[in-house]
């Protein structure tokens, strides 16, 4: 490790990451639950998504925060495939990033997911924990 000190910009890049991934995965800890509680019971039964609840902004602002939340999905997407290699929680950070980005299909890919039974259980483990109705099976 001792050849790291050649290359400071390297070990500066290593740090961050390291950082990003530790607080990655505190933030995923405290959200993913409480995203999880925040879902309507009806939320993977319809065939198409709800229409967002941005959409109640003026549609520059709207406009605005799909950006950033797109760029930061894009952000902790590619992180995350770094992570894979480095120490960190990448699989974790890459569905969090396609949680916050917007592309065709990803409806389907959540439903997809939620379908699974040991997906679907935790969820509702976790919802039953929080006092709140459980999700209504896809």
């Amino acid at each position: 490790m001792s050849w790291l000190g050649e290359f400071p910009m390297l070990t500066q890049w290593i740090t961050w990451l390291a950082i990003l991934s530790a607080v990655t995965f505190i933030a995923s800890l405290i959200l993913t639950p409480w995203l999880i509680v925040k879902l309507p019971a009806d939320y993977f039964v319809d065939k198409k998504r709800h229409p967002s609840k941005l959409r109640r902004f003026h549609p520059f602002m709207y406009s605005i925060i799909r950006l950033l939340k797109n760029s930061f999905g894009v952000i902790l997407i590619l992180t995350g495939i770094v992570m894979l290699v480095l120490p960190g929680q990448g699989i974790l950070t890459i569905l969090v990033g396609v949680g916050l980005t917007d592309f065709p299909g990803k409806f389907m890919l959540e439903r997809w997911f939620a379908k699974q039974p040991a997906v679907f259980n935790t969820m509702n483990w976790i919802r039953e924990k929080a006092k709140v109705e459980p999700l209504i099976d896809p």
